[in-house]
């Protein structure tokens, strides 16, 4: 390869070469891979722990800003251009890539766990219960979304908006300015593709369990790391063949399809289970949510321990952040056409009260089960066993084993999905930022992950990996704040280019 190829390569075979030390280090010195990514991960929590809840409540604030600001009519694109989706198509795509596995694994297991463990009063009691709803509401619900909000938009507006390259460093460009194209910029882009690269990694394992779990139940095949395995292999075969068919066909397809699936589980449940419950469970949790908002955005113990919080609330924050580059570039590029207004309340607004819905239902049947109907056995064999956690609820519902078979669908189709909008949005990251990546580099990508999930699942590092991966994402959070200024700047900008007040920006090209 010449220098000039070199060059032109440079983030894609620097990811690669930093993967490939990871997954030794992970795979042969899985102990002190533990041990090295613990001290940064504690160290992260204890002392900065604020940072997370400050960042992460700003951004709930900067979207919501957005949506009533005078940017809101900003379209990203020329004003002529409309969405390449349909807004049906759309909200299924971003909420299959933003977080369809994770509201399957823990929606019965969240809502449950807090009410044995609550973050504070007396556990096993109705107090628990709603406090319990409360959080796994919190959790989801606006600041989750609020960071995929900050993070996609800012990457649309310059991709669409300034025509600039589809890279996490191109967000930088009013502060940067050309040197997104040098060793700054590239860093950025490398350090994005790292934390996506081990991001999805960790959760194509955690699915791979989940998968496996659903086959134990249903057809009895032995839940042991060997099916785990398998299971991993079947699913890159499926996801590369949906790769080959391209964003308009594959992903679109298989969003869709686990949208469908995931509202039929949805009104089985709400008419099978404890349907007047479900909604009271709804009305409750959202007053109880608003109310108190502020208070759990910037709840800390300072003279307590504090574990709960550390084990919880500053783990998920940690975790979206960690996730965000992937999930914004992702939206990002399904985005173009639309306002910035419909933007917020297609990425903010409708998945918060979807998944706020979801839970209630989900959580809400599990809590009613446990608490009304004195079904004790089941919040011990959910605690005990998360992955199983939502097949081990279906049993206690009529029609069981058609809601076990459509729960597994969904996870099937999600893991598939989240496989491969990563290896798409990793393809765009490693070609200097182009929205249609070769096959040949995302399948190369679509490889790599499902061989790091399968190492790491063998050598028992995966909750090691996500320490790692949430260890890596406080860096992140601080680049995201920055990213909102940049972004301000870029709207400002834009609003005295369309009065004419200013001649539109010019930038070199990518080398």
């Amino acid at each position: 390869m010449d220098s000039k190829s070199l060059k032109e390569n440079s983030v894609f075979i620097i990811s690669l070469l930093l993967t490939l030390i990871f997954i030794i280090w992970g795979a042969f010195f899985t102990d002190n891979l533990a041990k090295v990514t613990d001290i940064i991960y504690n160290g992260s929590i204890d002392y900065l722990g604020w940072v997370y809840l400050a960042s992460t409540l700003f951004f709930v604030i900067f979207s919501i800003y957005l949506l009533f600001s005078k940017y809101g009519d900003i379209r990203l694109g020329r004003k002529t251009d409309r969405p390449d989706f349909n807004t049906a198509s759309w909200l299924a795509m971003l909420f299959g890539a933003g977080m369809g596995i994770g509201i399957v694994y823990w929606s019965v297991a969240e809502p449950v766990t807090h009410y044995t463990s609550p973050p504070y009063g007396e556990p096993l009691t109705i107090d628990a219960a709603n406090t319990a709803m409360k959080y796994t509401f919190f959790h989801w619900g606006l600041d989750p979304w609020a960071i995929y909000t900050v993070i996609g938009l800012a990457l649309a507006f310059f991709q669409y908006n300034k025509r600039l390259p589809a890279a996490i460093s191109s967000a930088f460009h009013p502060i940067l300015g050309d040197r997104i194209y040098g060793p700054i910029g590239k860093t950025i882009d490398v350090l994005s593709i790292f934390a996506t690269v081990f991001g999805i990694a960790t959760s194509l394992g955690l699915g791979a369990m989940q998968v496996t779990a659903g086959l134990h139940e249903i057809f009895g095949v032995p839940n042991e790391l060997f099916v785990q395995l398998i299971v991993i292999a079947v699913a890159t075969v499926l996801f590369i063949i949906s790769i080959n068919t391209g964003l308009e066909k594959g992903i679109q397809f298989l969003s869709n399809t686990a949208m469908i699936l995931s509202f039929a589980i949805m009104l089985l449940i709400l008419i099978v289970g404890p349907t007047v419950t479900i909604i009271k469970v709804f009305f409750n949790t959202t007053g109880l949510y608003i109310s108190d908002f502020i208070h759990m955005s910037l709840r800390l113990k300072p003279f307590g321990e504090g574990e709960w919080i550390a084990s919880w609330t500053l783990f998920y924050w940690a975790w979206w952040i960690a996730w965000a580059p992937f999930v914004g570039m992702f939206i990002a590029r399904v985005s173009k056409g639309r306002t910035v207004r419909e933007f917020v309340i297609g990425v903010l607004i409708v998945p918060t009260l979807g998944t706020c819905l979801w839970m209630s239902i989900f959580g809400g049947s599990a809590l009613e089960i446990v608490q009304n109907t004195d079904n004790n056995d089941l919040a011990k064999y959910i605690t005990e066993n998360v992955s199983l956690a939502i097949f081990t609820f279906f049993d206690y519902l009529p029609l069981s084993s058609v809601l076990s078979i459509l729960g597994f669908a969904v996870v099937a189709i999600y893991y598939i999905t989240v496989a491969d909008t990563a290896t798409f949005v990793l393809g765009m990251l490693s070609e200097g930022g182009t929205l249609n990546p070769s096959n040949k580099i995302k399948m190369t990508w679509g490889v790599i992950q499902s061989a790091l999930a399968a190492v790491l699942l063998l050598a028992g590092g995966l909750n090691v990996l996500q320490t790692a991966s949430i260890a890596a994402a406080f860096p992140f959070a601080i680049i995201m704040i920055a990213m909102c200024f940049s972004l301000l700047k870029g709207l400002k900008s834009e609003v005295e280019v369309q009065k004419g007040n200013k001649r539109p920006m010019q930038h070199s090209e990518r080398s």
